[in-house]
């Protein structure tokens, strides 16, 4: 009679499980591959019908999304073609390169406004997911209540009002306006989140820390941050991720100085219509910050530290 554990999985469950990994795997990969891809497309290939998988790579869609172009007119059609490659590139197809497109400009108000206000919302909410945390705190129950309600009203049902404050604030199309905005709607989630970490970590470890003769401050910068690491770093990546993806807020509320990259991919249109090359391009760019954001904080996700260390 064979032995086998009721815990273990068997060889069969083990590759059933991996096949069923590697296939949703690659079937949520597809779509972010196929994005991809398209920004190496020539503009024929990427409208090409069937759908071309095998293609000759090109950076034609990297080149229309950082330059503005037009028709060449006949004194640039017979002059030679210019120097750079790209020049050459856009010369071949009868265009000219007019200046640089704004989404340099756009990518750069991305960053600004989604690393400050995500920067903003967990400094803010680590403070305040503490004292919900240590201190007793008159109708705690109602307070976090009415905070965690603030994240279940739609954009739009506030996005007037909000149009209305801002335009009488002088916050329009400001880089500090859409940073207090994104702050104040993620903070609700950076407190729920951080209260539950602050909640995991032993008390004892502050009163021991206090014995020892340090201040409350003291005691929450070097003993309760550092425990509280991994939910810190998780904390930012999901408000980063929606300060960074946000679009009706951005929409309504910018439109030139401070508009972010999200409402102008949509609008990159080349001489002929929608460029598709240039919109997957700036798609794939603008990927990139969250993805190595989320990589640079991906060993604090996996909770490293052992709570409740200190048994009462």
């Amino acid at each position: 009679m064979s032995s086998y554990s009721i815990t273990e999985p068997s060889r069969r469950q083990k590759w059933i499980a991996a096949i069923l990994v590697v296939t949703y795997a690659v079937i949520t990969m597809l779509p972010l591959l196929w994005i991809i891809s398209t920004g190496f497309k020539s503009s024929s290939d990427a409208i090409a019908y069937p759908p071309k998988v095998a293609f000759q790579p090109s950076l034609e869609g990297y080149v229309n999304l950082f330059t503005t172009q037009t028709l060449q007119t006949p004194e640039q059609a017979e002059a030679p073609p210019p120097d750079t490659w790209y020049g050459k590139l856009v010369h071949e197809k009868g265009l000219a390169i007019v200046g640089p497109s704004r989404f340099g400009e756009r990518f750069t108000n991305s960053v600004i406004i989604g690393f400050g206000s995500t920067f903003l919302s967990v400094f803010l909410g680590t403070l305040a997911a503490y004292a919900f945390s240590r201190y007793r705190v008159p109708l705690k129950d109602d307070l976090l209540f009415f905070i965690l309600s603030t994240r279940m009203m739609p954009p739009i049902a506030v996005a007037i009002p909000i149009f209305l404050m801002f335009r009488s604030l002088g916050l329009s199309d400001t880089h500090l306006g859409m940073i207090l905005l994104y702050t104040a709607v993620n903070l609700s989630l950076s407190v729920w989140l951080l209260k539950g970490f602050m909640d995991e970590i032993p008390r004892e470890y502050e009163e021991a820390a206090l014995i020892d003769g340090y201040t409350r401050f003291q005691a929450f910068t070097k003993v309760v941050l550092p425990q509280a690491a991994t939910g810190i770093a998780a904390t930012a990546i999901f408000c980063l991720i929606f300060a960074w993806n946000e679009y009706a807020f951005a929409v309504l509320l910018t439109s030139g100085a401070a508009q972010t990259a999200p409402p102008f991919i949509p609008t990159i249109i080349g001489v002929a219509g929608q460029d598709w090359p240039a919109v997957a391009a700036g798609a794939t760019l603008f990927l990139m910050p969250v993805m190595v954001f989320t990589i640079l904080l991906r060993k604090h996700l996996l909770r490293g530290i052992t709570f409740g260390a200190v048994r009462k």
